[in-house]
């Protein structure tokens, strides 16, 4: 449809699978399993009426045959006069089943498909996130160890600092990226259902219909939860389900978003300085009118998606605050845009990460010129302690160096010439020591401690027992629409 408002979020940058999980078809198929599951456990807990069950399984039967050829456009006609979603579609399902339309939604109120419903649909929206989350580590651990004894300009402030490697660099990103999994893990396995509360949460429609059996109506809620595949029911609610815990999982994709932002400056910086790059195709155009540029696209979409998740997560904690008592409407509209689209934009940020660390390309002859300009500042201490053992004093030596690092600073800022600290070092008599031996002591892989080592110790006993774990997880490409 050309002549109205798209989304961005489904038309670039959401995968289908992500778009299935928040469609109409799986929102709406789902009430209709949530109305089975709810019969199912009436008839099995014997609701019945003068001594005849309430609810048979010819019902139950005819329920089920209609599940997925929903009938959108009774609904919908429907939703015009009642002006309500949930009677539409209890109208429109009964239509399909006339023998059963008497017993669906029987004790419920609306939140009972609404809520339960939501907190499902998160769920299954958070396992597809964690899917993709496993496979960046898994990417990023391939990358750090290809490249963990590579010396590279390390940066404090952005100002050059001691070395590191550029494999130990991608373990910074990839340690974030798990922290995430782990935030997600235990949120995702700590989701319950809301279960059958009633309009109240006080379960007073299941206390009439049940006749007060209370060991009866305590039954009802694990029931659907095992029916609907969960543990649990939240043990007490109003309406709805806390909208905390909306709360609880933004907060979770706000932070999937910060760790994808960071890692896409650190990549827009590196390509700035040609040491690395990210993929770019044979026929893809950097700018429309600088046909020489190679602009890092993916990696500024990732940081721009990410802003709108990090900001989109204070939707659901001021609804949250805002509930009033039992239950308030106002969360309604809010929560049909805040989470659909903070999972969408999510996931596009997730195959947007997956796709730049599988194709990141390293220069490593620019990055060793770019530390070689630098290096000589920084072994200053070991060929301080190289002169001492010529005899040399060390307080002397470290006014000596200090002295002719800012002469070598100045060439190098004011003159634009290369850095002379060496030979100024060399021509001094006071240090003893030759300009072979001090090129001897330019050796990078020298100055980057136990980098190389950690990022082995890392991938070992940190990242390998996750990818383990979530070994089934692993193997996925993601695709990019533009």
């Amino acid at each position: 449809m050309t002549d109205r408002y798209t989304s961005p979020l489904s038309e670039r940058y959401a995968s289908r699978e992500m778009q299935y999980i928040f469609s109409q078809d799986m929102k709406f198929s789902t009430w209709r399993k949530l109305w089975i599951a709810l019969a199912e456990t009436e008839m099995e807990l014997g609701l019945s009426e003068n001594g005849k069950p309430v609810i048979t399984q010819e019902q139950i039967d005819e329920m089920k045959e209609h599940i997925y050829d929903i009938n959108y456009d009774v609904a919908k006609e429907r939703e015009k006069s009642v002006r309500h979603d949930v009677m539409s579609h209890v109208y429109a399902y009964g239509q399909q089943c006339p023998k059963a339309a008497g017993i669906i939604h029987l004790g419920a109120t609306s939140c009972y498909v609404g809520d339960n419903t939501d907190v499902i649909v998160m769920s299954e929206a958070l396992k597809l996130v964690q899917k993709k989350l496993v496979n960046i580590i898994a990417e990023l651990a391939k990358f750090a160890d290809q490249y963990k004894a590579l010396p590279t300009l390390a940066f404090t402030h952005f100002q050059p600092a001691q070395p590191t490697t550029v494999g130990k660099r991608a373990t910074l990103w990839a340690q974030e990226f798990l922290m995430d999994l782990e935030d997600l893990t235990y949120v995702q396995k700590s989701l319950k259902l809301l279960g059958s509360k009633g309009t109240t949460g006080t379960q007073a429609s299941f206390l009439e219909l049940f006749d007060g059996d209370q060991e009866t109506i305590d039954k009802i809620d694990p029931m659907i939860a095992e029916k609907m595949g969960f543990l649990e029911c939240y043990a007490v609610s109003g309406q709805t389900y806390s909208r905390k815990v909306d709360t609880r999982v933004a907060n979770v994709l706000a932070g999937i978003a910060a760790s994808a932002h960071k890692m896409s400056n650190d990549i827009r910086l590196l390509q700035h300085l040609k040491e690395v790059e990210e993929p770019f195709e044979k026929n893809q155009i950097g700018s429309s009118a600088m046909a020489y540029k190679r602009n890092p696209m993916r990696s500024e979409r990732i940081a721009s998606l990410a802003r709108f998740v990090m900001v989109d997560a204070l939707n659901p904690a001021v609804t949250s605050a805002v509930q009033w008592f039992e239950r308030t409407l106002d969360d309604s509209a809010n929560k049909r845009l805040s989470i659909p689209e903070g999972f969408l934009a999510v996931d596009g940020i997730l195959d947007l990460c997956l796709n730049v660390v599988d194709g990141l390309v390293v220069y490593d002859k620019v990055i060793t010129k770019h530390l070689m300009a630098e290096l000589p500042f920084m072994a200053t201490e070991n060929i301080m302690m190289d002169a001492v053992k010529n005899g040399g004093n060390r307080q002397e030596l470290h006014e000596k160096i200090r002295t002719l690092s800012m002469q070598a600073g100045r060439t190098v800022k004011e003159e634009g010439k290369e850095n002379n600290l060496l030979e100024l070092i060399a021509s001094d008599p006071e240090f003893n020591l030759t300009i072979g031996e001090l090129q001897s002591a330019m050796e990078p892989s020298r100055y980057v401690g136990r980098a190389p080592l950690q990022v082995e110790k890392f991938l070992r006993d940190v990242i390998q027992p996750v990818l383990d774990a979530n070994r089934e997880c692993l193997g996925i490409k993601a695709e990019i629409n533009v």
